[in-house]
């Protein structure tokens, strides 16, 4: 992104759940961060198992609390000059503008870190099934 690492970061799953490898996202995003994680309104088990099955270590998450409680109570214990938010919907970018996060859509965040999105890597999937020459 910007190269800066005093920054927080959160995720929201769903954007978290677009791009095709969570795991190596914040592994790279580890190197210009301060502190990561993930919030979702879902239950708290439903993160957890996310990111136990993708092998994500975060330093917060949104608990059994909202995202807007979860994103000031981030804000108030993580002490860093910039707070993002990577969202996936407009209500993800109203949210991160009530609580004085600057956001980013997923979309935009992978074109600027070079992540990989779920749906070009099944593009690229279809467009690898599609050029096979050795079928009679």
């Amino acid at each position: 992104m910007n190269g800066e690492s005093d920054m927080t970061l959160a995720f929201e799953l769903e954007a978290l759940k677009e791009v095709a490898s969570p795991e190596r996202v914040f592994e790279d995003a580890r190197g210009w961060t301060e502190y990561i994680g993930v919030v979702s309104e879902k239950p708290t088990y439903v993160v957890t198992n996310f990111t136990r099955k993708n092998r994500i270590r975060q330093d917060f998450f949104s608990g059994p609390r909202g995202k807007a409680e979860s994103l000031e109570g981030v804000k108030d214990q993580f002490e860093t000059e910039r707070y993002v938010y990577i969202g996936a919907s407009e209500e993800d970018e109203q949210l991160a503008d009530e609580v004085g996060w600057e956001y980013l859509a997923v979309e935009d965040a992978g074109e600027a870190a070079d992540w990989i999105l779920a749906s070009s890597a099944e593009d690229e999937e279809d467009d690898a099934e599609q050029v096979r020459d050795d079928w009679p």
